[in-house]
């Protein structure tokens, strides 16, 4: 049965983008922008999510408050081995995430929406998605760094949150060993530029995994998720998604209309 994540991990894509977890940019800038991109509002961002439409027969689209079903920070926190790969784990793991904000810190985002998209040819195996609005040239830089942190997240492990003080020394810390890999990704037409990466989640016989695809479109960055078990590795991400994604975020970035 493919692996279903206890939340979506949309909550935590602002931490996804602070970690810089490896991933690789593909091809340059798109020549066909059609005009200077523009920060959308939080509304503005929230209508330019796909829709039913947008996808046609067979797709379902579920757009979601940001931080939807989320643990909060009373799950724990995994803890990385590799300081640099922190971000990482709390943007994959049910780590306590900031909302986005008017007045965000630094590296976050002023506006957030979040979705999940189903095809009735493939209930299993959902995609998650969060379009993420940064401050102009924040998204460019973020880009940036992503690609600093291959190097020292490409293998490293973490140690589960330690037990209630009442059950301690009952057990070790059960330590989960992680994978990080490239995974080329041609940028869609309209963005600026494409990340993809793999992630692995290793703890004894069970293997979880992660693929991603990060288009940043002007200020904002749109990030899409699968995920899967080694018997059923996650898929790439819905090319068509991706490429209306993009497509309704440029528009509504030039002014134009959000739908089709």
């Amino acid at each position: 049965m493919p692996f279903r994540p206890a939340r979506p991990p949309a909550a935590a894509l602002a931490g996804l983008l602070l970690l810089a977890a490896g991933c690789t940019t593909v091809g340059g800038p798109s020549a066909d922008r059609a005009a200077p991109a523009r920060e959308l509002s939080a509304a503005e961002l929230r209508a330019a999510a796909v829709a039913d439409a947008d996808l046609g027969a067979g797709y379902a689209v579920t757009v979601m408050t940001p931080g939807h079903g989320d643990t909060g920070a009373g799950a724990g926190r995994e803890v990385a081995d590799v300081p640099a790969c922190q971000p990482l784990l709390d943007a994959v793991t049910p780590a306590a995430s900031g909302a986005a904000t008017a007045s965000p810190g630094p590296g976050y985002p002023y506006a957030e929406t979040d979705l999940g998209v189903t095809r009735a040819a493939d209930p299993e195996r959902g995609l998650y998605g969060g379009l993420l609005g940064y401050r102009t040239g924040r998204a460019a830089a973020l880009q940036a760094e992503l690609e600093k942190l291959f190097g020292p997240c490409a293998a490293f492990t973490s140690a589960a949150p330690a037990p209630p003080a009442e059950k301690q020394g009952r057990k070790a810390p059960i330590r989960t060993g992680h994978r990080l890999s490239r995974v080329d990704t041609p940028t869609p037409g309209g963005a600026d530029a494409a990340l993809g990466f793999t992630l692995t989640n290793e703890s004894g016989s069970a293997v979880l995994s992660q693929r991603a695809v990060l288009a940043r479109v002007g200020p904002v960055l749109a990030v899409f998720t699968t995920f899967g078990v080694a018997t059923e590795p996650a898929a790439a991400p819905d090319e068509l998604v991706v490429r209306r994604q993009v497509a309704k975020l440029r528009a509504a970035q030039a002014g134009g209309p959000t739908g089709g």
